[in-house]
């Protein structure tokens, strides 16, 4: 029922468009003879293209990044990722001739009808490289010399950066599906310093659940001071080999090391079923003491019991 609705709207939007008697009537006739969903969406995102001005990249955009998201954003997460002069969610609902709307009680952007989703699943052409192209704009926000200058002990996040919350969880869920070499580049570069970084605890606490007062734990190591969630842990999470490759060649890292919640990169890799970064891992000459300590702990644990 509701996407018959959503046809009539998206048709009389489209009669509507046309300026002439015989334009809206040969369009009527278009939507007639195409009586679906599918051609309505067509018929629709062929009338954003011609906008003017920045209309219809900013229409066409916001479609993407809404249909490729890992969860729904909120309007100022997307007016963010759409970063040119941040534009307003009036404007992008504007752009997008009907197609998203906004959800009022998470405040948050979606689509009009989950159906559209589909469409755009079907339709590939759509969108060039979706999920290369959002984590490079992930990777860069996280890049920002004002980003990385955060304290990682912060007790909330300033308003400035809406999008940290949401680029810290889930830019590694794109670079998984699709990636370019300046992709890579610029993960490796987060990831090199990644401990230092406010993203390290962000990611931790969805993760993990690692919770502690406002919403992300600190443990402290023998000097008080805040441990973090090292970089090569979180490209272990992730499970790319050549970004772990290329990464143990950046700086020494201590393979036994364990993170705030007791685990090792290994640990992190087996748990994900990442056997090519499992591999690489094994093949690390200081990582028999890894294996050793804890095989010696399983043991310790059944003689116990």
């Amino acid at each position: 029922m509701a996407s018959r609705f959503l046809l009539v709207s998206l048709g009389i939007d489209a009669i509507l468009a046309e300026v002439t008697i015989s334009a809206r009537r040969q369009k009527l006739d278009e939507i007639i003879k195409g009586n679906n969903l599918g051609d309505a969406c067509t018929t629709t995102i062929a009338r954003m293209k011609p906008q003017k001005g920045s209309r219809s990249r900013l229409g066409m955009e916001a479609l993407m990044w809404i249909s490729n998201s890992e969860r729904p954003l909120k309007t100022s997460e997307l007016c963010h990722a759409l970063r040119v002069n941040v534009p307003t969610i009036r404007t992008l609902l504007g752009c997008s001739l009907g197609l998203i709307m906004i959800e009022a009680s998470s405040s948050t952007v979606q689509l009009i009808h989950f159906t559209l989703q589909e469409y755009l699943s079907n339709n590939p052409s759509l969108f060039q490289s979706p999920h290369s192209m959002i984590a490079e704009v992930y990777l860069t926000y996280l890049s920002f010399r004002d980003v990385r200058e955060l304290s990682p002990t912060l007790y909330s996040l300033p308003s400035m950066f809406p999008l940290l919350g949401y680029i810290s969880c889930y830019w590694g869920k794109h670079i998984r599906r699709d990636r370019t070499e300046d992709v890579i580049l610029l993960a490796l570069g987060v990831l090199v310093r990644f401990e230092e970084h406010i993203s390290s605890r962000l990611f931790l606490a969805h993760h993990w659940g690692y919770t502690s007062g406002y919403g992300w734990g600190l443990s402290f190591d023998s000097r008080s001071s805040p441990m973090g969630f090292p970089g090569l842990h979180r490209a272990a999470v992730l499970g790319i080999g050549e970004i772990v490759a290329a990464l143990l060649t950046m700086k020494e890292w201590d393979i036994n090391e364990r993170d705030p919640v007791g685990r090792t990169a290994l640990a992190w890799a087996a748990v994900g079923g990442h056997e090519e970064v499992v591999r690489i891992l094994l093949q690390r000459k200081d990582i028999p003491n890894m294996i050793e300590h804890h095989f010696g702990a399983l043991r310790r644990k059944s003689m116990r019991e």
